[in-house]
């Protein structure tokens, strides 16, 4: 998590363009599964790990938008709106922590990571950074009905969101707006810092303004590490995971014995006492390795084996959550992230309960996931088999994806 930046996504906005008569966020994005524009848009920049999430809400709606997303607190929280845009975004930024501060259109689902890297690393090496397209239009500038003047078409640019700044810089510039509104950050930036830094942004990210963008397939989503490309796929989902489905369930059972001379097991991630080790090729972290298999087996993907092989020495005492890790991004590439992992832990000894809470927030991290997301249940095998015997762990685990 890079505590370094904070986002501000205003959402508190009425909808009146699209004539809804009610906050377009809060409807469900077309392609999206169920999920609403605002949960997917708070999605995007929870992916791209930041520090912290400040979403602007308009009164009537904060209980609701707060109980939307109460999932990703405390990363992200809920600040009252103004009756403008700059004076949603002036309120927000006085709960903002961070030392670089991205301001995002809530209506602006389909965000890439990739946009929002490019934002981040020209506030750091600029000071600021603003999304844009070069047209590829002709603008004119218009009179009476009438064109008055034809600008240089490559001086022209559409501004979009996100557009990042400087913290301080920006709190500075909004403190001397008055009672004057603007448009956008970039707006507010020049006319009291400086001119802000363009950085090229992508035509996917576009914003939903009218009811007919509700109506309208949603762009395709670009693909991580391509350039800002997008692949050629269907909206929004991507290739597998449209023909899986919107959403998988996978099932993940390992076992290990015990045996390790050592006074201690891995359980995703934490070190528990125990009489011996669990004997594995890797640290033998048995309920990692059921989460692994349950995502790989989700996604329609090889076991645990196929990825990690234990004839394989680079893998010999490995850390099985940075396994699961890799696993995970092996998923990603089907179009498909993980929202929920159940586990069931058998186990004669030790005693696991004490160290369930630490168990699943480490999953949760690890599967970039809400902590409410994790179920994790231990029990004993009641004297019965080799599990009753003390003489191994068993651990079945299910993990839910869905498209992203």
């Amino acid at each position: 998590m890079n505590r370094e930046v904070s986002v501000i996504i205003c959402a508190a906005g009425k909808g009146s363009r699209a004539g809804f008569g009610k906050n377009k966020l809060l409807l469900p994005l077309p392609g999206g599964a169920g999920e609403t524009v605002l949960e997917h848009t708070v999605r995007a920049f929870v992916r791209a790990e930041v520090g912290q999430i400040v979403v602007a809400a308009a009164p009537c709606d904060r209980a609701k938008i707060e109980n939307l997303l109460a999932p990703y607190s405390p990363l992200c929280i809920v600040t009252e709106g103004g009756e403008t845009r700059t004076r949603s975004v002036k309120n927000a930024l006085a709960a903002v922590t961070g030392r670089i501060v991205l301001v995002h259109d809530g209506a602006r689902p389909y965000v890439s990571e990739k946009v929002i890297a490019d934002c981040i690393q020209s506030v750091r090496a600029c000071g600021s950074g603003v999304c844009a397209l070069p047209l590829t239009d002709t603008a004119v500038r218009a009179k009476d009905g009438f064109i008055a003047d034809v600008p240089p078409r490559d001086e022209m640019f559409a501004v979009q969101t996100p557009q990042g700044f400087l913290t301080a810089e920006l709190k500075a510039a909004y403190e001397k707006t008055g009672k004057e509104n603007y448009t956008d950050d970039s707006a507010v930036y020049a006319k009291f810092i400086r001119p802000p830094r363009l950085f090229i942004g992508e035509k996917e990210n576009r914003k939903l303004t009218f009811a007919e963008d509700f109506r309208a397939p949603a762009p395709p989503l670009p693909l991580s590490g391509d350039g800002g490309k997008t692949a050629d796929v269907p909206p929004l989902l991507f290739p597998r995971a449209q023909a899986l489905g919107a959403a998988r369930v996978g099932i993940g059972v390992d076992t290990h014995a015990f045996g390790k001379a050592q006074d201690y097991i891995v359980l995703a991630g934490v070190k528990i006492p125990a009489e011996s080790g669990l004997i594995a090729h890797s640290d033998g972290d048995v309920l990692a390795h059921a989460v692994t298999d349950a995502a790989l087996s989700a996604a329609g993907l090889r076991d645990i084996g196929f990825y990690f092989p234990d004839t394989d020495e680079k893998w010999r005492g490995a850390d099985s959550m940075e396994m699961l890790r890799a696993a995970l991004q092996e998923v990603k590439k089907t179009g498909f992230v993980p929202c929920n992992v159940s586990v069931a832990v058998q186990a004669q000894k030790p005693r696991l309960g004490k160290f369930i809470p630490a168990m699943s927030e480490n999953l949760a991290k690890t599967m970039n996931i809400p902590l409410s997301a994790v179920g994790i249940a231990a029990g004993t095998n009641e004297g019965l088999g080799f599990v009753g015997e003390g003489k191994g762990i068993t651990v079945t685990a299910a993990v839910l994806l869905q498209t992203f």
